[in-house]
């Protein structure tokens, strides 16, 4: 017995009598694939870019703002406004740097490469490099990351070392907002002294 296979004819005329409804579903199924490809794309962009350095900080003692941004095949941090001149020790006190040289200008940051995960090669959201302690006049290997829930959101985190990690000190730095109105109505010498 033979059997009777649907000539082309005859399968388009069986998806002609298909409902206009799934036709449209299906010939849309390809952009809504794009649509939500983009839109996760996007999002990841953004959970990505919150976890940027790229900016302007403020150091954890409230003396410095510093702008971190690429130098190079790195990320540097360079100090773009004198805010103070408080100590790291202590509340209050003074601080008496080592270091005589004017603070703005001055690169705290130095030689930041994006830290690698061994099996994907992906980077880990930690970046590797070198800062520069002006009070004492040390530098210092420091890893960098931007803190996500374990601290409050959007911090720099700085860990400070000599040898090992384990042994350092933790620095939060804070995202810089707009320049205060007080800040604003003096003159810009002041400002950088």
């Amino acid at each position: 017995m033979l059997r009777h296979h649907p000539t082309p004819h005859r399968l388009s005329v069986h998806f002609q009598q298909t409902p206009r409804l799934l036709q449209t579903a299906w010939r849309g199924a390809p952009w809504a694939a794009i649509v939500l490809l983009a839109g996760a794309t996007a999002a990841q962009a953004q959970a990505l870019g919150s976890l940027d350095p790229r900016g302007r900080w403020i150091t954890a003692n409230g003396n410095l703002e510093v702008e971190i941004a690429p130098c190079g095949k790195a990320l540097c941090g360079q100090v773009t406004k004198v805010l103070g001149n408080r100590s790291m020790s202590g509340d209050g006190p003074e601080m008496d740097p080592v270091d005589k040289r004017p603070a703005l200008g001055m690169t705290l940051l130095r030689d930041f490469q994006p830290m690698l995960d061994h099996e994907t090669g992906e980077t880990t959201g930690q970046w590797s490099g070198e800062i520069y302690n002006r009070e004492n006049g040390k530098t210092y290997h420091c890893l960098m990351s931007v803190s996500t829930a374990s601290k409050p959101a959007g911090e720099l985190v700085l860990r400070a070392y000599m040898g090992l990690p384990l042994f350092g000190k933790t620095l939060s730095w804070a995202r810089a907002t707009r320049e205060p109105a007080a800040a604003l109505s003096q003159p810009s010498s002041r400002r950088q002294e």
